[in-house]
């Protein structure tokens, strides 16, 4: 039986206009798992480049990695920092 070559998926590589990078982060938020939120911030600041985001964020690289992992607990402080970094903004809006 002939093996099926498979190539690792990234989302990152499919994120590339801001409509993209806003309907993906919204299908996180709406999730209700702010794990999924934190990884998806984490796809899109790798898609636009974690350098240039960490630049526009203010923070660190370092911090932005440390801030973005996986079982971290950012402040929200520096989840906003990261979103608006990203060009995007969160709204509130009624559940009903």
């Amino acid at each position: 039986m002939a093996r099926t070559k498979t190539i690792p998926y990234d989302s990152a590589e499919h994120l590339d206009t801001p409509e993209a990078i806003a309907a993906y982060l919204g299908d996180a938020l709406d999730s209700g798992s702010a794990a999924e939120f934190q990884d998806a911030l984490n796809v899109v600041a790798r898609a636009r480049g974690m350098t240039e985001i960490a630049k526009a964020s203010g923070l660190g690289r370092e911090n932005l990695y440390n801030a973005l992992r996986a079982n971290a607990h950012p402040r929200f402080d520096t989840i906003q920092r990261v979103v608006s970094a990203l060009g995007v903004k969160l709204t509130i809006q009624p559940t009903a």
